[in-house]
């Protein structure tokens, strides 16, 4: 049985057939060209070289499974959506505790519900830095961040409220994370000087 899948052009949704062998010739054609492009986003935006390959391995994996179900247009933006989402994804699970841990500090009866005072310190002065960084972004970029990251509105809600286009959203986005990125890593290392 060959699987139905949609793809939007000009906003409508129109039906369209891909087997197997379109999908992979799809995806050879719209996708694999981009890789170069790619990779420098990758290597722009993640710290870890070594990690490279296998984001870039995923984000093919999970652009491949989505094609497989809608075929997007235009590709570019799709396939950095996924990288950068990707991305996230790593930098969240790299900040959450393993269970075997959890269950280590138990056995050691801590208390790890209530944060304690040097934790607390160190959040307030985190949230103290990303106000200072998000202040000294220019206003829109800030407004874009705000309103993805705090009112986790997506590209097309951003770009109706602010009255400007989704790759506009996106721009400001991007120039948005790269600010907040640059002041708190500069920020960070004038901290760690003796």
């Amino acid at each position: 049985m060959v699987e139905t899948t949609g793809f939007e052009e000009t906003g409508t949704k129109v039906a369209a057939q891909m087997s197997a062998s379109g999908l992979r010739e799809w995806f050879v054609r719209e996708v694999f060209p981009l890789e170069a492009a790619l990779m420098q986003f990758l290597q722009h935006y993640w710290r870890n070289e070594s990690d490279l390959p296998d984001l870039r391995q995923e984000v093919y994996l999970r652009a491949y499974e989505a094609a497989g179900r809608e075929r997007p247009d235009p590709v570019r933006p799709f396939l950095f959506t996924i990288a950068r989402n990707l991305m996230i994804d790593r930098a969240r699970k790299a900040q959450v505790v393993s269970i075997e841990t959890m269950a280590d500090l138990e056995e050691l009866e801590v208390a790890s519900d209530t944060p304690g005072p040097d934790r607390t310190i160190l959040a307030r002065d985190e949230l103290r830095r990303l106000q200072s960084a998000l202040d000294h972004l220019p206003h829109r970029c800030r407004e874009a961040i705000v309103l993805a990251r705090i009112e986790g509105l997506n590209g097309r809600e951003i770009a109706a409220r602010m009255g400007i286009t989704e790759s506009t959203v996106s721009h400001y986005l991007k120039r948005g994370v790269k600010g907040l990125v640059d002041a708190l890593n500069c920020d960070q290392r004038g901290a760690e000087k003796p």
